[in-house]
């Protein structure tokens, strides 16, 4: 799925997380933050971890705002600060003084993103660490996702993450618990964000985009594994009809419509990265639903047909690292479907 500012993914389409003042489902994982801060024993790097598209980054933004504005006063357990608080408009405009976000920056020279978080950028921040917060309060770094640092970045901020100077407090989105080095893990402590139910999926797609009808706003939440980024990106890249399209063409297997597969293979090229993205969403949600529902798994299929998940999902990213032509690899994808289906 593609990423814009702030890992824009996690929320709502315009909104990039440090902006976005609602946080749905997650008010376990608030008060937990909001205790620990309370109880003047809070740890200094939080993992904060979970599929894409949850809010984990929209948590981690609304944990900074709440510490800048002295929410630990305020009763309650509800990290929200209103939008309206100049601590607010501050963090969302990017020109709160305590505060850095890592992510990753547009290349100066080929005007495309990053691949990864630069060591640069992790010795800035544990440079900005150690200044006296301008405000008087704390010093707040936001890597978004941890998983894009680069090996170098990574080591570089080891003995930051061990040794943090006093009031700084590092925050980690992360996507894949397996992606954050287990150096980096054994030093944080680590906050699991759970996918919402589908009912919280409707919720923020009907707030978020109006104009979907009832109907596809339940096919997006099905779809969406428990993720309101996931469904409201499928929904911008025109997923639903997407997956009609797929779901015909693998309605019929082991047979497979060649002229259909290269027309969907071309569109979705063509449609760019959020479309492959979106395909891909898709793809890999039928692959895991055939294996849990044992569709076509018996005697040994079910090892199949798992094994065609992990080939598809590494086919897929070879595709977004541009190391492969992206029709050329939908079609090998569709293929490999195919011919798993026939060994079944």
């Amino acid at each position: 799925m593609a990423r814009g500012d702030d890992d824009a993914e996690e929320a709502s389409p315009g909104i990039p997380p440090r902006a976005n003042p609602d946080l749905v489902g997650h008010e376990t994982a608030e008060a937990q933050l909001a205790r620990s801060f309370r109880s003047g024993r809070m740890h200094h790097a939080w993992l904060i971890t979970g599929p894409p598209g949850i809010g984990k980054a929209t948590l981690a933004f609304r944990l900074a705002r709440w510490i800048f504005a002295g929410g630990a006063r305020q009763a309650g357990d509800s990290l929200r600060v209103a939008p309206d608080h100049p601590v607010f408009r501050m963090v969302a405009s990017g020109g709160h003084p305590d505060l850095r976000v890592l992510k990753r920056e547009l290349h100066e020279k080929t005007g495309k993103m990053r691949s990864e978080i630069s060591v640069d950028q992790a010795r800035e921040a544990i440079h900005f660490l150690q200044l006296t917060p301008a405000l008087g309060g704390w010093r707040v770094v936001i890597i978004d996702p941890v998983d894009d640092l680069s090996t170098a970045a990574a080591n570089s901020l080891l003995k930051a993450l061990e040794e943090p100077p006093s009031r700084g407090l590092f925050l980690l989105v992360n996507h894949a618990i397996s992606r954050a080095l287990p150096t980096i893990r054994s030093r944080c402590q680590r906050l699991v964000v759970q996918p919402l139910p589908a009912a919280g999926v409707e919720a923020i797609a009907a707030r978020s985009m109006p104009e979907l009808p009832p109907a596809e706003m339940s096919e997006l939440a099905r779809l969406s594994d428990g993720s309101p980024g996931r469904a409201l990106a499928l929904a911008a890249a025109g997923g639903l009809e997407l997956l009609h399209e797929m779901q015909a063409l693998l309605a019929r297997l082991p047979q497979m419509d060649a002229l259909a597969l290269d027309r969907l293979a071309e569109k979705t090229a063509r449609g760019g990265e959020d479309a492959v993205a979106s395909l891909r969403d898709l793809l890999l949600w039928w692959l895991a639903e055939r294996v849990k529902s044992g569709i076509g798994t018996g005697a040994g299929g079910l090892d199949r047909w798992a094994r065609l998940w992990e080939n598809t999902a590494r086919l897929f990213e070879r595709a977004e690292a541009a190391t492969l032509d992206r029709k050329q690899a939908l079609l090998e994808i569709f293929y490999d479907i195919q011919a798993t289906a026939r060994a079944a």
